[in-house]
């Protein structure tokens, strides 16, 4: 089952107002739609933090911002390897170092599609290690200095939550009995969106001004499948993302829309609405009703703080 309620008016970038002074954290920032995100939030006169895993490819992404941009522009980075709890606590103690208040956390970094099984250091199936565990302590970590910005989460989904198995496969988390890229890359979405659905009620409930928001980028050009997809399936995506997909600035635009819009709301996933909510105009999507699962979602949420060894304080 899915809900369907779109807003009036689609949401394009030239609604953001003046950022001077806010300050947004991106994970996954040095190409694709997170680069793209950091841009735009940039020209709005935003301070951006970027935490990425490659430190010569950061340190590119920034002069090419500064080209594009201007030398004044606020872009830094931190390196985090969300494949490493220690590497995402590290990267969090020095965000919280160096800024004071963080406007919006927007959860973009992905892996998708590896082809075959891996693991993370601390021994999780790579894309739920990177995409879900990950993201989920880092939130927990910086949330105390964005509820004090009384600021946002923006978890960054995928329409794969809604295929695969449609669940989270809590016997076999790391798909050892039937690895698949597929089953195993959607559950990682799945897991990032019942997250942050859960994390929304349970915010409600202690009536602290956190914002948690959902996005998918839709169907975009971007690099992610650059290292970890078949070669078979890096090949049809560049065929077909000719044809079907949108660029990585619109892929962008649904996760800066949930870092600065004013009045989204609880529940909801927004998102191209065009062409099975692929490409086109940003607005409220489709959203089906397995993101919601309250029973599997409260399930995942104390296996995630077993296994990050983090207890929100919620």
């Amino acid at each position: 089952m899915t809900t369907k309620q779109f807003t009036a008016t689609a949401w394009t970038p030239e609604q953001i107002g003046s950022l001077v002074g806010k300050t947004y954290v991106i994970t996954g920032a040095n190409s694709g739609a997170g680069f793209e995100a950091c841009r735009i939030l940039l020209t709005k006169g935003a301070k951006v933090v970027m935490l990425n895993r490659n430190p010569a490819k950061s340190v590119a992404a920034i002069k090419a911002l500064k080209a594009q941009l201007g030398n004044d522009v606020d872009v830094s980075y931190v390196q985090m390897d969300l494949a490493e709890l220690d590497s995402v606590r590290h990267a969090a103690k020095q965000v919280l170092e160096s800024t004071n208040s963080i406007e919006a956390l927007i959860c973009n970094g992905a892996i998708a599609q590896v082809a075959k099984q891996q693991f993370t250091k601390d021994g999780f199936e790579s894309q739920l290690g990177v995409n879900h565990f990950g993201h989920f302590l880092l939130c927990g970590l910086l949330f105390e200095r964005i509820e004090a910005s009384q600021g946002r989460i923006v978890v960054v989904g995928s329409n794969a939550y809604k295929m695969g198995l449609k669940k989270i496969q809590f016997d076999d988390l790391n798909f050892d009995a039937n690895y698949t890229a597929w089953n195993s890359y959607a559950q990682s979405k799945l897991a990032q969106m019942m997250f942050a659905y859960e994390l929304q009620r349970r915010i409600k409930a202690t009536g602290k001004l956190v914002q948690v928001h959902v996005c998918h980028p839709g169907a975009s050009r971007t690099n992610l499948l650059k290292d970890t997809a078949s070669t078979f399936n890096k090949i049809l995506w560049a065929l077909l993302s000719r044809v079907i997909a949108q660029s990585a600035e619109k892929g962008a635009w649904p996760e800066v829309m949930c870092a600065t819009k004013q009045g989204l709301e609880m529940n909801k996933l927004y998102g191209p609405t065009k062409r099975a909510d692929t490409v086109g105009p940003v607005s409220e999507c489709l959203l089906d009703e397995v993101a919601l699962d309250q029973q599997m979602a409260q399930q995942l949420w104390q296996l995630s703080e077993e296994n990050t060894s983090f207890s929100w304080q919620l």
